[in-house]
């Protein structure tokens, strides 16, 4: 006879298993379209913080130049190195200058009498006034630090020491105390009184206007040249206030010798410096084309296709270049007139040649394009500082996206909580089928079991 059945845990029903499968079907669609946020806001995040960083680095490069002077370079030959060294800035006059070093700045030193007892021969006691140009400071020598070792450590540590050095020298004849100044130059010139104590330390007494019981074994003396047959003269062999703009190195005097001194513009520098600003400007303009980019062959878009804010800082960005600078004439008022021409893909080219023209012969036309007031360097900072300034535009941009990411935190964590409470309710209602199924299998295999036994039923008679 033929049996009734049902499927199941208790019944052959896979309850777990259905629970999932409807969760999941429930989920898919939120979980799709909270990805797709989450994937747009973190994808525009990144292009603008790609857009922020190149911009930030060609501002960089374009501030410098918004001065003038920075097409003022200068560059300085010196006709004998051995003599005199020099470095010139930017507000150096071009020309040439005879300079002629007569005499080295030097540092005032004075020595001592030889002592055979070397550095513990007692000198004496009592006080050392020390003078170094107008400044002065007293030293107290007593039986504690009255040989010559004593009085130089003496000397080193004074607290009012101004720059006078104190050391020892043994020769063959016996030690020497030697004074020497850390200053150069005539104003610095070392002078030693004393007072008091044993009278020992009249020894070493240095007056150049009288008693001279040091002897002098260098002058204090200032560096002396000639600038165009002009006397200058420098407490130190660092001579910056002789030429405007240029610092002489003094390394040797040599009388009667004129050592050439030439200043040029430095156009070398100058075109480094618009080759740099064309190469940052092409960097830029290669971030600006990656993220607004769209292949159509595959349909992929950059980070930022069609952003406003993308959109318009370009625009600005190619505006402040092509505009002629107001206030200028003639022959270079436009980066093209200097050399520097826009190139089919949005890059920027230089013609070097056409740039050292503009160079020789624009009078400062290179430079005031760049950096005069409404020159290229100054409208183009203008922008991008604007728009990187804190709290704007780019700012503003950041948070709007920060808090869709926040937003979209949020949507996850309802969806989690709401496909929680799915599973539950699903889980007791196929629960309850599974019961409900397996009781129904229970009264199946009772019916059948009572079928079997019933008397089997005779057709016919006998």
């Amino acid at each position: 006879m033929a049996t009734l059945s049902a499927n199941g845990v208790g019944s052959g029903l896979d309850v777990n298993s259905l629970v999932t499968q409807l969760v999941a079907a429930d989920r898919a669609g939120p979980d799709a379209r909270i990805a797709r946020q989450e994937t747009s806001l973190t994808v525009q995040l990144s292009g603008i913080g790609t857009l922020k960083g190149a911009l930030s680095a060609f501002s960089t490069a374009v501030n410098p130049l918004k001065d003038a002077t920075a097409f003022s370079a200068r560059t300085v030959s010196v006709g004998n190195e051995d003599v005199l060294t020099a470095t010139v800035d930017k507000t150096a006059a071009t020309g040439n200058y005879g300079v002629e070093v007569v005499a080295l700045a030097q540092a005032h030193q004075l020595a001592s009498t030889a002592y055979l007892a070397g550095s513990s021969a007692v000198v004496g006691t009592g006080t050392l006034l020390i003078s170094q140009g107008a400044s002065s400071f007293n030293v107290l020598i007593d039986s504690s630090n009255n040989t010559l070792a004593g009085i130089r450590d003496a000397i080193n540590k004074a607290s009012g020491n101004t720059g006078v050095q104190a050391t020892l020298i043994n020769e063959a004849g016996g030690t020497r105390l030697v004074l020497s100044s850390t200053q150069t130059g005539a104003a610095s010139a070392i002078t030693v009184a004393q007072s008091g104590g044993d009278g020992g330390l009249s020894a070493l007494v240095y007056d150049p206007n009288g008693t001279k019981n040091l002897t002098e074994l260098r002058a204090a003396q200032d560096s002396h040249i000639k600038v165009a047959g002009f006397d200058h003269y420098s407490t130190t062999n660092t001579v910056s206030d002789a030429i405007d703009g240029v610092t002489l190195n003094l390394k040797s005097a040599l009388p009667g010798t004129t050592v050439s001194v030439g200043i040029a513009n430095d156009q070398a520098t100058i075109v480094n410096r618009v080759q740099t600003f064309v190469a940052e400007y092409n960097k830029l303009q290669k971030a600006f084309a990656g993220l607004r980019s769209f292949d159509s062959n595959t349909g992929k878009t950059g980070p930022l296709f069609g952003d406003a804010l993308l959109r318009q800082n370009e625009d600005q960005v190619r505006q402040d270049l092509s505009n002629p600078v107001a206030g200028l004439t003639g022959n270079y008022t436009t980066l093209a007139s200097i050399g520097v021409t826009k190139q089919i893909d949005g890059t920027l080219s230089l013609d070097t040649t056409k740039l050292t023209a503009a160079l020789n012969n624009g009078n400062g036309a290179v430079a005031a394009i760049f950096g005069s007031d409404n020159g290229i360097a100054a409208r183009l900072s203008r922008h991008i500082d604007a728009q990187l300034a804190s709290g704007a535009t780019f700012d503003f941009r950041n948070q709007s996206l920060q808090k869709g990411l926040k937003d979209v935190a949020t949507k996850k964590a309802d969806l989690d909580t709401r496909m929680a409470a799915a599973q539950a309710r699903y889980q007791k209602q196929y629960s309850a089928l599974d019961s409900m199924l397996a009781n129904l299998q229970h009264t199946s295999n009772f019916l059948t079991t009572q079928l079997a036994n019933l008397p089997k039923l005779v057709v016919g008679g006998g």
